[in-house]
């Protein structure tokens, strides 16, 4: 039996996962977790053989919260389930441990395999993945700007262009809000631009933005 752990924050796609795996007759769901604790809880506790893993996680998000896991359990297979497209989180996910990457839209069709896969120690990445992992370790000149942004200034790109106020990121990523003015600044800088305005122009125009 390949044994299964789910970690997302919103009941029904734990269920509709769930419900997919249950198909198949040598997979067993052994855990489900809402939050960086719950998962953390499970791992330490319930032996599986692969986690299911959302990128928007509460708390501490997705990256940390694998990043967490695979110091602890460093030959955990970690899928990344997440609703942002590949192009935006999956090179990092992959490059924090991740062992592969799937967008919602395509779990149902892809989740079984890519499932398989992890479970035998390889990774699983689509054609379109492989193009952005080339791209990012072949040293291209091209290379957007955001790529280079860590995954904590990511973070805040994405929710200060959602129009988000420095408290309710802090709240949401567990900081102060002068930290997350600190992060704000670091974005300016990096990116080269001057306010929240033209960080959302640049949003828009990297298709950041859902």
């Amino acid at each position: 039996m390949i044994r299964i752990a789910i970690a997302d924050d919103h009941v029904i796609v734990r269920q509709g996962l769930r419900q997919i795996l249950l198909t198949q007759p040598d997979f067993e769901v052994v855990g489900e977790a809402a939050n960086y604790g719950e998962v953390m809880q499970i791992v330490r506790h319930t032996p599986c053989d692969v986690l299911v893993l959302d990128i928007a996680m509460p708390g501490k998000n997705g990256i940390e919260t694998l990043k967490q896991v695979k110091r602890e359990l460093p030959k955990l297979p970690v899928l990344m389930l997440s609703m942002y497209p590949e192009d935006q989180y999956a090179v990092r996910a992959l490059k924090a441990g991740a062992s592969g990457y799937l967008t919602k839209m395509s779990a149902a069709e892809q989740l079984v395999g890519a499932l398989r896969q992890v479970a035998r120690g390889r990774k699983y990445i689509t054609p379109e993945l492989a193009e952005s992992l080339a791209e990012s370790i072949g040293g291209e000149t091209d290379i957007p700007a955001h790529e280079l942004l860590s995954d904590r200034e990511f973070q805040a790109l994405r929710l200060i262009t959602a129009g988000r106020t420095l408290t309710q990121i802090g709240e949401e990523l567990s900081l102060s809000p002068k930290t997350v003015s600190v992060y704000r600044a670091r974005l300016l800088a990096k990116l080269q631009l001057s306010n929240n305005a033209e960080l959302t122009r640049y949003a828009i125009e990297h298709g950041l933005i859902e």
